[in-house]
């Protein structure tokens, strides 16, 4: 199973802690330096940094949208180069155990959940553009949005897979194979995934409420993981849902703020909308999937035991 992929290099706790440790320095710290400089060249001072806060607006009007969605999608990687590096060096484990149980990397399944979510998610958006057209403004312009495409397309399925290669992947195995269950890993990396975005311009102007959102799905991205035994739907998905984000609609409160084809100029409420994705779009999508991919022994694979292969044959002789 996917968990005990760890077990194919050297799996010991230490060597995880040394590892997100390195993994949070490459990622936040030296991967910040390329914007950091880029924002010194550009305006004369780095006290523009003290004055953004959590307003990304402010950065992204001082470099330009373009340039500062490419600096801020390059921290993320910086960050997966030290994580694959921390695998490679530290673990002595190969990318492909990292990614999947499966001997090689089905890219198929990639495939299919990026198109699956892109479908649903531009379904949606354009159904809500439908219902409440005075919500949003025409917002084409062909050469900056050429521009997007080309960093987007190129930029932020690195920054996606970071994301889920670095909690849904790394560590759900390191915690996996140091509490000895598969619940655990499950509970704090979805909790950790939603809290991560805390700090997005969204919790501001809509308040902690939208956590349950990005909570919801740590937790399905963290389901079909186990249950599928490998990251490759996690990653089509989640780089589907960033994407479509960026190219079709933006705003001043989101973390993405492109030159999209659309804007969203409505005084965002947190409303019940924010609970159809978790409770309703995400159990139909776990069922279509343990259909296509013949899902079974949910129990087991979402709370059983993480045994070493040593372990498991001594299990079973018993």
């Amino acid at each position: 199973m996917y968990i005990e992929q760890a077990y194919k290099g050297l799996s010991e706790s230490w060597r995880y802690v040394i590892g997100i440790i390195l993994v949070f320095f490459g990622w936040q710290v030296l991967g910040g330096v390329p914007l950091i400089a880029a924002l010194v060249i550009k305006t004369g001072s780095i006290a523009i940094l003290a004055k953004a806060g959590q307003d990304i607006g402010i950065l992204s009007n001082a470099l330009g949208s373009n340039s500062f969605l490419f600096y801020m999608l390059l921290t993320f990687a910086i960050g997966l180069l030290f994580l694959f590096l921390m695998v490679k060096l530290i673990h002595k484990q190969t990318l492909t155990a990292l990614t999947t149980s499966r001997k090689k990397v089905d890219w198929a399944r990639v495939l299919v959940a990026f198109g699956l979510w892109a479908f649903i998610s531009v379904l949606f958006i354009f159904l809500d553009m439908y219902m409440s057209p005075e919500d949003y403004e025409f917002n084409f312009n062909l050469e900056p949005f050429l521009i997007l495409a080309v960093i987007a397309i190129i930029m932020i399925p690195i920054q996606t897979s970071m994301e889920e290669y670095f909690i849904r992947g790394y560590m759900m195995q390191g915690l996996g194979v140091a509490v000895k269950n598969r619940w655990f890993p499950l509970v704090f990396t979805s909790l950790l995934f939603g809290l991560m975005h805390i700090f997005n311009p969204e919790i501001q102007k809509l308040g902690y409420g939208i956590l349950i959102f990005y909570i919801g799905t740590g937790f399905f991205l963290g389901i079909i993981t186990l249950m599928d035994e490998g990251l490759e739907l996690a990653l089509g998905f989640h780089a589907a849902n960033n994407l479509t984000a960026a190219l079709l609609v933006t705003a001043d409160w989101t973390a993405f703020q492109t030159h999209s084809v659309y804007r969203d100029v409505s005084d965002p409420v947190l409303g019940w909308d924010v609970l159809i994705p978790v409770f309703v779009v995400f159990p139909i999508l776990l069922f279509i999937f343990s259909q296509m991919y013949n899902w079974n022994n949910w129990k087991e694979k979402l709370t059983g035991k993480v045994l070493s292969e040593e372990e498991f044959t001594s299990k079973q002789l018993e």
